[in-house]
C-alpha cells in the first residue's frame, strides 16, 4: 500500500515538473505572456530563466526543436561525433569559391540548448581586449570586460574534476564562479606524457613564445593552457540542463514549447511616434503545413534563435536589406542592410606529425566504456576535448600586417592562434583555428518559403589576410614541436610546410582540407546609438523599432578570441539584466 502510494506520488511530482512544457502550438495555454523569447539555446535559456525568478513576471519559450530532457546522447561528452541527427538542423554552406568548391556541414542545435547541446563544450571568454572593442564600439561601458566579469562569475559553477585528481597550478581559483549555473571544469584524466612533454616544452625551452598561463579565462589567455569544459561531474552541462532545470520548469509563471517554428514576426498594431512595434510572433507545427498561431507579449518580443536562424526570421518577417527581400517578393517593413550580414566565423585546419612509435592507442570498447559512464560518470566518455591549448600572436616582425593591412586583434593581449594539441599514439600535433578572420560571409534566403534553410555563405578566404594568419599558425606549431622535447617522439611532418620556398603545396592544402569551428557571430550586431550601420543598439534593441530585442551570438559586434559559447553566456546573463531594468 505504501509502495502504492510512494509512486503515485513519484508520478505526480514528474508530472509537475514537465507540466509547463508543451509539445506542438496547439497545446499552448490560452494566456498572455509578458515576454516572449523566441529560440531556447544558449542564450533563450538563460535569459527565460533569469526574467522568471521573478514571480511577477510570466515568459513563454519558443524552441523549434525537441525537449533535451532524458536524452543520453546530449548528456555524455564523449558522445559528440554521434549525436542523432533530430537534434541538429543538418545544415550545410553554399560552395565555397576559395575553398576548391567544397560543401561544408555546418551543425546547430536544433533542440531546447541549442547548440550548448551538441558542442564542442570547450570554455573559453577570449580576451578582456576582445570586450572592451565591444564597449568601444557600442559607446557603451557596460560591454566592457571589467563590466561583464561579473555576470561570468554569475554564470559559471566551477567543480573539480570527478574522481579527485590533483588541480592545483591547473587553473586560478579567483578568475570563476562557484554558484552559478553553467558546471566548468577540468578533464577527469590525470596528465599523461605527451601532456608533460608540451608543459616541458613551455617552461623549460619556449617560455617567451609560449609561456605557461595558469589559466585561459582571466582575460589574458596567451600561451600554454589546461583546457576547460562545460562538463559537471562528467556530464554535460547545456544551457538547457543548467538554467531550465526540474525546479525552473516547475515554475509558474514560466511556459515552454517546444517543436514550435518561428515563421516571421509581425506588428503588434500599436506603433508609436511612426515607429513599427513589433511584439507578435507567428508559428508553425515544426513538421511545416499551413496551420499557424500568433502570439503577442505584453512586453517584448526576445529573439534568441542564433546567428543563422535570427537573421533568418528577421529577413522573413521583411526586416533587412530591401533589395534582396524585394528579390524573393518580401515586403520590406524595415530596411535593415545589415541582417544576415558581417558574420565573422573561425577556420580551422591542423599542423601533424607521425609519432616515432607509429602505434596508435589501443580502441576503445564503446560498450564497456559506456557501462563505466552509466554506473559512476567517469572514463573515456567523460571527456572530449584535449587536455591542453595554446594561445598565440602572430610575431609583430612578420609580413603579413604589412602586406595585408592593419592587425584585426582587439588588442596586444588578444591571440590570432589558437592551437589545440592532440594525439592519438600514432599521429600527434595540433589544430590551428584563426580567431581574428578577416573575411566577412552572410545569412541569406533561399526563397520566400519560411521552411527552406537558409543560404549559409561563409565567404573563407575572401580576405587575402586569412589564408596567410593561418599559415602563420603552422609556422607556430612547428616551432612549438620543434623543441627538444618532440625530439624522440615525432617523425616525419605529414601537413604540407608553411615554409616551403613554392607556397603554392600549403595553400592549396589549407583551401582543400580548411573546415569550419561552427563559431558564426554577428549576423545582427550592435553598434552605437544613432549609426547607420549594425541592426541593434546597445541595449540589443532593434534599431528603428519598438518592443523587439536581439540577444544572442548574432549580437555579438566582434568575435571573442575563443570559443563564443561562453561570450554568449556573459551577454545572455547581461541582456536579462538590461530587461529587468527597462521594466521593474
Amino acid at each position: 500500500m505504501r509502495a502504492g502510494i510512494l509512486s503515485l506520488f513519484v508520478a505526480a511530482c514528474v508530472k509537475l515538473a514537465h507540466a509547463n512544457v508543451y509539445q506542438s502550438i496547439d497545446s499552448i495555454p490560452d494566456r498572455t505572456y509578458d515576454f516572449i523569447v523566441v529560440g531556447g539555446g544558449t542564450a533563450g535559456s538563460v535569459i527565460a530563466s533569469r526574467l522568471t525568478e521573478d514571480s511577477r513576471v510570466s515568459v513563454l519559450v519558443v524552441e523549434a526543436g525537441p525537449d533535451n530532457e532524458g536524452v543520453l546522447d546530449l548528456q555524455i561528452p564523449g558522445y559528440y561525433f554521434q549525436i542523432p541527427a533530430t537534434y541538429n538542423w543538418n545544415y550545410e554552406t553554399e560552395r565555397g569559391a576559395n575553398i576548391h568548391n567544397r560543401v561544408l556541414k555546418f551543425d546547430r542545435g536544433h533542440v531546447l540548448g541549442g547548440s550548448s547541446c551538441i558542442n564542442g563544450m570547450v570554455y573559453t571568454r577570449g580576451a578582456s581586449d576582445d570586450y572592451d572593442a565591444w564597449a568601444k564600439i557600442t559607446g557603451d561601458p557596460g560591454w566592457s570586460w571589467k563590466a561583464l566579469f561579473s555576470l561570468y562569475k554569475k554564470h559559471e559553477r566551477w567543480l573539480p574534476p570527478l574522481g579527485g585528481r590533483n588541480i592545483t597550478g591547473q587553473y586560478d581559483p579567483r578568475v570563476h564562479g562557484y554558484n552559478g549555473k553553467t558546471q566548468v571544469s577540468l578533464l577527469q584524466k590525470s596528465p599523461d606524457e605527451f601532456d608533460l612533454r608540451a608543459l616541458n616544452t613551455s617552461t623549460q625551452y619556449l617560455g617567451k613564445d609560449f609561456p605557461f598561463n595558469l589559466d585561459p579565462n582571466s582575460g589574458t589567455p596567451l600561451g600554454l593552457t589546461w583546457t576547460q569544459s562545460t562538463i559537471g561531474d562528467g556530464v554535460r552541462s547545456s544551457a538547457s540542463a543548467a538554467y531550465l532545470d526540474t525546479p525552473v520548469r516547475a515554475r509558474p509563471n514560466l511556459d515552454i514549447v517546444v517543436n514550435a517554428y518561428a515563421t516571421r514576426l509581425l506588428s503588434s498594431g500599436t506603433e508609436k511616434k511612426r515607429q513599427l512595434d513589433i511584439r507578435t510572433i507567428e508559428l508553425a507545427p515544426r513538421s511545416g503545413g499551413t496551420t499557424r498561431k500568433t502570439l503577442t507579449a505584453k512586453k517584448e518580443l526576445i529573439l534568441s534563435a542564433g546567428a543563422i536562424n535570427t537573421p533568418q526570421i528577421l529577413l522573413n518577417s521583411g526586416i533587412g536589406d530591401s533589395t534582396d527581400l524585394t528579390s524573393l517578393g518580401i515586403q520590406t517593413i524595415l530596411n535593415l542592410p545589415n541582417v544576415g550580414k558581417d558574420m565573422s566565423d573561425q577556420p580551422v585546419t591542423v599542423a601533424l606529425w607521425n609519432t616515432t612509435s607509429g602505434v596508435p592507442f589501443p580502441l576503445l570498447d564503446p560498450a564497456a566504456a559506456l557501462e563505466q559512464w552509466k554506473s559512476n560518470h567517469t572514463g573515456p566518455l567523460s571527456a572530449f576535448a584535449t587536455r591542453q591549448t595554446i594561445w598565440s600572436r602572430i610575431p609583430s616582425n612578420s609580413t603579413i600586417f604589412k602586406r595585408f593591412g592593419p592587425d584585426p586583434a582587439s588588442g596586444e593581449g588578444a591571440p590570432h592562434i589558437e592551437l589545440s594539441l592532440y594525439d592519438d599514439g600514432a599521429v600527434a600535433g595540433t589544430s590551428i583555428i584563426l580567431l581574428t578572420p578577416k573575411s566577412r560571409g552572410t545569412v541569406k534566403l533561399r526563397s520566400n518559403n519560411p521552411f527552406d534553410p537558409p543560404r549559409i555563405d561563409l565567404a573563407y578566404f575572401t580576405d587575402p589576410f586569412d589564408l596567410e594568419a593561418l599559415r602563420e599558425g603552422a609556422r607556430l606549431a612547428k616551432q612549438f614541436f620543434s623543441a627538444p622535447s618532440w625530439s624522440d617522439y615525432l617523425a616525419a611532418p605529414i601537413t604540407a610546410d608553411p615554409d616551403a620556398a613554392d607556397p603554392a603545396p600549403f595553400d592549396d592544402n589549407t583551401r582543400e582540407f580548411v573546415l569550419t569551428t561552427l563559431h558564426p557571430v554577428g549576423t545582427a550586431a550592435m553598434s552605437a546609438r544613432g549609426s547607420k550601420t549594425g541592426v541593434l543598439d546597445p541595449d540589443l534593441r532593434v534599431m528603428g523599432m519598438t518592443g523587439l530585442r536581439v540577444a544572442d551570438a548574432s549580437s555579438i559586434p566582434l568575435i571573442p578570441t575563443g570559443h563564443p559559447q561562453a561570450a554568449v553566456y556573459a551577454l545572455a546573463e547581461r541582456a536579462a539584466v538590461l530587461i529587468k531594468s527597462a521594466w521593474y
